[in-house]
């Protein structure tokens, strides 16, 4: 099993859904390196649960503790542990449903693969709560890049079918996101994702959503050809999120229905620098950085815990029946998968750097 990920810049997570706690362990990270605990804290609450009528409803604090690595505010050269523990906790309900896989759940996969020593609490260690560890390792790797005035924007732009219809500036992502509870950095469509989910969320079902993300002032160069190239980094960090299910840069899947012409990205100078015209490449060539900014897309699957009856089969007897999923589930993760694109990749672009460093 691995639980670990990134060479120079090394995530190490543990916990599950239910256990005591969630947390994870960052090595690389240079001694002196100024350690903000409150800029972490605030980006485990952007994630956090139970914040708005479209996240689920279980309650908790997520409050961070950092128990190795860090000494008056600076990283010692050593591992950095840090936790959060659950707390708002029922698991009665996965005991009644231990031997019914959910339909679109790792439950069946689990079950084959670890047997009986699965822990389907909540998910076990598949449970998207495992991501807060992503977040806190993300936090940090945030506050290391923007020492070299790079910064992460990710925003919303489609939920179930309603899609950001134009361009949005980085100060439109810095200035609207937060503002609102769909994470959306057009106001002129949050109303309309808004009545998406929640149509969804009344009739028992769920939605997928979209997320683009902007890496900003990466300089050129970054980026390991040929299997260490941005592209195959940041997919591998973001399809390590649960319900990932696409990943694309630049023009992404619309390149298939363009012409060279088209698609390439014409060469210029601003001031000393060498820029594109466009962006099509999504500030990636041969895997490499051009300085452009780099631009990705991720596809977030429906919430697959929905409370309308599906088939699935009781794995003790072998026999077909009906599944209705209970609990407190989000009928969009997309809205709180944000932060954890936006620190993830914070994660891979960091790791890449002090590669190329």
């Amino acid at each position: 099993m691995s639980f670990t990920i990134g060479d120079n810049y090394r995530i190490s997570v543990f916990g599950e859904s239910h256990g005591e706690c969630v947390g994870v362990t960052v090595e690389g990270v240079p001694p002196g390196t100024e350690i903000d605990g409150r800029f972490i804290q605030g980006e485990l609450n952007k994630r956090k649960p139970g914040q708005s009528a479209i996240t689920t409803q279980r309650k908790e604090t997520d409050k961070l503790e950092i128990l190795s690595g860090v000494l008056n505010g600076k990283a010692s050269g050593g591992p950095i542990t840090m936790q959060i523990k659950n707390e708002d906790v029922d698991s009665s309900y996965y005991e009644e449903i231990k031997n019914t896989p959910r339909p679109g759940h790792a439950d069946c996969t689990a079950m084959i693969k670890y047997g009986e020593d699965y822990d389907h609490r909540g998910g076990g260690f598949f449970s998207g709560r495992m991501t807060a560890a992503y977040v806190m390792a993300g936090a940090i790797a945030k506050q290391i890049l923007k020492e070299h005035d790079i910064e992460i924007l990710a925003h919303v732009i489609q939920i179930g079918s309603v899609k950001v219809q134009k361009e949005l500036s980085d100060t439109d992502i810095k200035n609207n996101v937060y503002r609102n509870d769909l994470r959306c950095a057009d106001p002129d469509i949050s109303d309309s994702l808004r009545k998406e989910v929640l149509a969804a969320k009344k009739e028992g079902d769920s939605v997928g959503g979209m997320i683009e993300a902007r890496i900003i002032g990466l300089p050129p160069g970054v980026g390991e050809p040929i299997f260490d190239s941005i592209e195959s980094v940041l997919s591998h960090y973001m399809y390590s999120i649960p319900a990932v299910k696409g990943v694309d840069f630049g023009a992404g899947m619309k390149s298939a229905a363009m012409k060279g012409s088209e698609h390439n990205d014409a060469f210029g100078i601003k001031g000393d620098e060498v820029i594109t015209e466009t962006n099509n490449a999504g500030g990636i060539l041969g895997g490499i950085s051009n300085g452009m900014p780099v631009v990705l897309r991720v596809a977030i699957k429906p919430t697959p815990s929905i409370s309308i009856p599906q088939k699935t089969v009781d794995m003790d007897t072998m026999r077909e029946c009906e599944l209705k999923v209970r609990g407190r589930h989000d009928p969009c993760i997309a809205v709180r998968a944000l932060p954890v694109v936006e620190n993830f990749a914070a994660c891979g672009i960091l790791d890449l750097m002090m590669k190329t460093r």
